[in-house]
């Protein structure tokens, strides 16, 4: 897979994955990482633009855990 089509896979998911967290705060933040990921992706400057995206995965899947992580004491 080419660099500029897994950048815009990356930011496709995280679309998707923004659906799934509620604290808009941190939401706020990720998406100006992603705004970030597709300004320096159509500068053709693919290694910020994954860095930027990759960035933004990681504040959301850190959301989605922690919300996994507080409904798993309820499951014991």
């Amino acid at each position: 897979m080419e660099i500029e089509e897994r950048i815009k896979k990356d930011i496709a998911l995280f679309v998707e994955n923004c659906k799934k967290v509620e604290d808009a705060k941190i939401v706020d933040m990720a998406k100006r990482y992603y705004e970030d990921a597709i300004f320096y992706l159509e500068k053709k400057d693919y290694f910020t633009a994954f860095g930027c995206i990759n960035y933004a995965h990681g504040l959301i899947d850190a959301l989605r855990f922690k919300k996994e992580s507080e409904n798993w004491g309820d499951k014991i």
